[in-house]
């Protein structure tokens, strides 16, 4: 299979020792989460990926070329609502064990009212 080409990006950070960095990598490189971009740094002996994670503070800029990219988090998109709307499909709702049918509005009367009503205590106050 051919290896899609997901384009580059370029970061410009502010490093603690070397000032101010700009960095660019692939776009399979770099990814955002958890309030830091993390970018591949090298891998280790073991032939595992290093990731530098810095903080959104740092950043200055993240420039991407992401016309296949944008491409491929499309399909990738379409695939995770197609898979949502399926799941909706599946799943049951409420406490009754019912299927939702299409939208799951059809048979809608509005909210459901539980009734609640409070424990016997049998059991004094002072734990006997």
């Amino acid at each position: 299979m051919d290896e899609i080409e997901l384009g580059q990006a370029t970061i410009v950070y502010d490093d603690p020792e070397e000032g101010t960095t700009e960095v660019t990598v692939d776009n399979e490189e770099v990814v955002y989460a958890r309030d830091h971009w993390m970018l591949k740094s090298g891998t280790d002996d073991d032939g595992n990926d290093l990731m530098k994670q810095i903080p959104r503070d740092r950043v200055h800029s993240v420039e991407r070329n992401v016309e296949r990219f944008e491409d491929e988090a499309s399909t990738v998109r379409n695939r995770v609502e197609s898979l949502a709307s399926e799941m909706r499909e599946r799943l049951p709702v409420g406490g009754d064990g019912e299927r939702r049918h299409g939208d799951g509005h059809e048979n809608d009367d509005g909210p459901t009212r539980v009734p609640v009503t409070e424990a016997d205590d049998h059991e004094s106050d002072d734990g006997e």
